[in-house]
């Protein structure tokens, strides 16, 4: 399998730190975004640890790794760097990453981190966010009766460094030639919107050029929030 791939992180207007990182490792063939949970100390070492993790365990993990348990031993080791660093509450992080290998995908999801494919000019998302809203949705198809408000809407069910083991979104799927798969962290997303995302990865521009002119527009509008993205394009063999 061939292709080529790009990748970007910004700070942000607001924030004090980036606490944003990504895989992108062609010789690996691994590819995604990590997001340190705001709000309480050591974001910034829950994504590094988590990144780093990945990166460390696939090459001793053979060409089929198991991916969903290589993501939950590296939440145990995202929730044992918080009992140090912050031993109240923990760390935390999402994951959205893919390895491709063998003409398959293989992608792996945990948190509101998000992976897209562009083929044929549309944009398909390849995860759910695991949060609050999405939870509650579910359960009132069931027919619960759970109200949601604007304080929990955006709030994570699932996290890298949660107590036990992170239940882990797992999809696999043939890649074919042309396709353009996105990763890309929640200051993309919220900024910029699908069809925002068509037009960009539908352009002639290399694929540094998408991803600055994601950054650019997110920037324009405020910039509230670290913005990562990283693109993998498929190749003719």
């Amino acid at each position: 399998m061939k292709f080529h791939s790009a990748a970007i992180t910004d700070i942000g207007k607001l924030r004090e730190e980036n606490e944003d990182r990504f895989l992108c490792d062609e010789r690996l063939g691994v590819f995604g975004v990590a997001d340190g949970i705001g709000g309480m100390p050591g974001g910034a070492e829950a994504a590094e640890c988590t990144v780093d993790t990945i990166t460390r365990s696939l090459p001793e993990l053979g060409d089929l790794p198991d991916l969903v348990a290589l993501t939950q031993a590296t939440s145990a080791s995202v929730r044992e760097l918080g009992m140090i660093l912050n031993p109240p509450y923990g760390i935390g992080s999402t994951l959205t990453f893919g390895v491709f290998k063998q003409g398959q995908l293989r992608l792996v999801h945990v948190g509101d981190s998000r992976a897209y494919l562009f083929k044929h000019g549309r944009l398909l998302r390849l995860t759910l966010d695991h949060s609050m809203e999405n939870e509650i949705h579910k359960l009132k198809a069931r027919g619960e009766k759970i109200e949601l408000t604007s304080g929990n809407r955006k709030a994570l069910t699932r996290c890298m460094g949660q107590p036990g083991e992170p239940e882990v979104d797992y999809h696999q799927q043939t890649v074919e030639a042309g396709e353009v798969y996105l990763f890309a962290t929640d200051g993309i997303s919220n900024h910029l919107d699908e069809p925002e995302l068509v037009a960009i990865l539908a352009s002639p521009a290399s694929l540094p050029e998408q991803l600055k002119s994601m950054v650019e527009l997110a920037l324009q509008r405020g910039g509230h929030d670290n913005l990562t993205a990283v693109l993998v394009k498929i190749d003719a063999s």
